[in-house]
This record gives structure tokens, sequence and C-alpha cells, in this order.
């Protein structure tokens, strides 16, 4: 493998984070117009007709065919989209609480959490792992913790988005070797979309101008977020190390940090400041393996 194509995918890799990041102000914008729900369900759908013609792209219908169980497909795909659901809403729901710099380094905790939920599934985790979950701990902390040791709204409905990101992580583990990730990814989208739609009919005005408001943020999160950044994803994965890719796409989090300055004007205090610089060094020290070779 050479140099060129390991610089290739880790640019791939690194705008794939870098559009996840910006994403969080796009969802923040895109509060402003519209609903949670209307936001997610529009998104959705957007997200799942993009991935039709990346199917098609990445000619996965005649290489994995054999790999398309079409019971764990379908199961695999409305689990997931059902779990991206309930993350993805407390996510935007808590996006109008909180700053979207502290919303991107409390949703990295994901990175941490699925480890440590992986101990119920008997995998065994490394000490680093540990001091990677006591470094994040505090600089959460340290993020988010007010006067008087307590919490912001926004910043609980995010952490409890994170943890339903880990779960979500793990599901698409399970289900992955089974069935073709691409088309799970877009039948979760689909089924996310639906999920969105009847709680925006119940729960929100709907109202047609306001989405044409929000239509940068929307296709931003849409088309950017959810279609060309999984594609991304992919390709740039093929040649780099799967820890080193991980660490790549964990740079997200201070890519929120600097969408929330730039576009939203959000400037962090230093206690903030150092809360984010110790959740980031946890989260890079938990993907390096440890010298037993652990499993996490």
């Amino acid at each position: 493998m050479t140099n060129l194509k390991i610089w290739k995918s880790s640019f791939f890799l690194f705008l794939t984070a870098a559009i996840w990041g910006f994403a969080f102000a796009a969802q923040s914008v895109g509060n402003e117009y519209v609903g949670p729900f209307t936001f997610n369900a529009v998104r959705s759908f957007i997200g799942g007709v993009v991935l039709l013609p990346c199917i098609l792209f990445l000619n996965v219908t005649k290489k994995n065919r054999e790999r398309t169980d079409r019971k764990n497909f379908l199961l695999g795909g409305c689990l997931c989209g059902g779990i991206l659901f309930c993350a993805s809403s407390l996510q935007q729901v808590g996006l109008k609480y909180t700053t979207v710099g502290k919303a991107g380094f409390i949703t990295a905790m994901y990175i941490l959490i699925v480890p440590i939920l992986g101990i119920f599934m008997k995998k065994k985790v490394g000490v680093n792992i540990w001091i990677s979950v006591l470094l994040a701990v505090s600089g959460l902390y340290l993020l988010c913790m007010k006067e008087r040791f307590t919490v912001g709204e926004g910043d609980l409905l995010i952490l409890f988005s994170a943890f339903l990101f880990s779960i979500h992580i793990l599901v698409i583990d399970y289900f992955s070797p089974k069935v073709n990730g691409v088309f799970m990814s877009c039948i979760q989208f689909f089924v996310c979309g639906i999920l969105s739609s009847f709680c925006m009919i119940f729960f929100e005005k709907v109202n047609i101008n306001e989405v044409l408001l929000a239509r940068i943020p929307i296709l931003y999160a849409g088309v950017l977020s959810c279609g060309v950044a999984y594609t991304l994803q992919i390709i740039g994965q093929k040649d780099v190390d799967p820890t080193v890719a991980s660490m790549i796409l964990s740079l997200e989090s201070p890519v929120s940090l600097l969408a929330g300055f730039l576009i939203l004007g959000q400037v962090l205090s230093w206690k903030e400041g150092v809360g984010c610089a110790l959740m980031m060094a946890g989260i890079i020290l938990a993907q390096i393996p440890d010298r037993k070779k652990s499993i996490i």
C-alpha cells in the first residue's frame, strides 16, 4: 500500500469528520425555523434518497447479493432506524438548550460508552479505556456543570443521545456481518424519517414555508451529513487502519466547536475549554490499543 493511498484515504476521513462537525451548526440553525421532528424527518428522507445512487456507485448489488439476508436486513434496518430516531430526536431537541461546541464534545462520549457497554457483551476492556473514561468524565464535568453543581437540560439530553448512539453502533456491529451495511443504512434512514414524520404530525405544526426557510441546513444535514459523509467514510476506511480511522473521525468534536464559533459566534469559557481538551484526550486515548490486545 502506497503512502499516497493512505494520505488520500485519511483526507477522505477528515472530510467526513469535518462534515459531521459542521452538521451540529446546521442542526442548530435548523431549530430556528422548524421543529426537531420536522427537521429530522426531512433530513432522514433526503439521506435515504441520496444513498440510493450510492448503492449503484459502489456496485454493492452485484458484489454483496449473497450477504443480503432479508430477515436480518429488515430487522437490522428497523432496529437501527428506531434507535437512530430516538438518538437524533434527543440530540436535535438538546441543541435548543446548549451550544454547538458542547453538543459536539458530549456526543463524542459514544466512543467511550461503546466499550463500557461491551463489558455486558463479555468483551474485555483495557486499562487505557478506564483512564479514558476518567478523563472524559472530568472533561464533561468542566464542560457542563454550572454553578451550584447542576447540569443544563440541553447537556443532559445530548448525553442521553450519546448513550443511544452507542447502542446504535453496537447494533450495527452485530448486523453488519450478516447484511450489507449500505443497504441497512438506507433502510434505517427511511425508518427514522417515517417515525419522525409521525411525531412531526402529532407534536408540531408543519409549515412548508418554514421548511423552505430551513432548506440550507436541512439539505446540508441530509445530503452531506447523511449521504456524502457516509460514502466518504466507506471509501476512506478502505486503505486506513481502523484505529487510525477512528481517531481521524473523532475530529468531528473540535470541528463542531470551530463551527459554533465561526457560524454562530459561540465562545467557550476557559473552564469549558479545559473540559473539551480533557474529553478529547480521553477520546484519543480510547482509540489506542493496549499491549495486551484487549478486545475493545
